[in-house]
């Protein structure tokens, strides 16, 4: 964890970048949909779950491409080291640098699209609790084209459309809790599925990743 963490405050422009476009975006929106406090009320949890979706998969077409050339993959490998643990901590601290400050910066929804704010608290728990699974998904996509020479260019293609029942889950909730509804039984089970992913996935993904460095 701490080896991760050090590599990701080194690589500071590489996670940082995402955050911008996250904020580009949301700070975009109002301004092309106009002023109506009714309208960007009505868009803002779309608007920014869609910013979130688009930032977060553009930091993960890389998430294991360094290591397989400067031959971290391979040491772990041919020591036996328990892969699928060192991929649990490497998508652990790169959800921290990526949806955890987009969680935060997803507070912009109140001044930006004047929206209450125990909605946006509603927002930014979605976020919370759907982005582990988009990560998830989106780390399954990284290391199935890792050893393909233009394979970032796949990235979005194979994890976007897989992510789309996140977004219909967590903006759904949120706009349950708008309308005076109880949103919270669907992020539940949103939540739910994202602890099994996170449970599952690190050991899916070590093993595409032994394969794509034996071949």
């Amino acid at each position: 964890m701490l080896r991760e963490w050090r590599i990701k405050r080194q690589g500071a422009v590489q996670w940082l970048f995402p955050l911008m476009i996250f904020l580009i975006l949301i700070t975009l929106f109002p301004l092309a949909v106009g002023s109506e406090p009714a309208l960007l009320l009505r868009l803002a949890t779309s608007a920014v779950w869609i910013a979130a979706l688009l930032s977060l998969v553009m930091g993960v077409d890389d998430l294991f491409k360094a290591d397989m050339q400067n031959g971290t993959l391979a040491q772990l490998v041919v020591s036996g080291s328990p892969l699928s643990v060192w991929v649990f901590a490497r998508l652990l601290v790169h959800w921290l640098f990526s949806a955890g400050f987009v969680a935060v910066l997803s507070l912009l929804a109140n001044p930006l699209f004047n929206m209450p704010f125990d909605e946006t608290l509603m927002l930014m728990l979605s976020i919370i609790v759907g982005s582990p699974l988009m990560l998830m998904l989106s780390a399954i996509a990284s290391s199935l084209v890792l050893s393909l020479k233009n394979g970032a260019v796949l990235v979005p293609l194979i994890a976007l459309p897989m992510q789309l029942p996140v977004l219909i889950f967590a903006t759904g909730a949120v706009d349950l809790y708008a309308t005076g509804l109880n949103g919270l039984p669907t992020l539940a089970l949103l939540g739910a599925i994202s602890i099994i992913a996170v449970i599952v996935t690190p050991w899916v993904v070590a093993q595409i990743l032994k394969m794509a460095w034996s071949s």
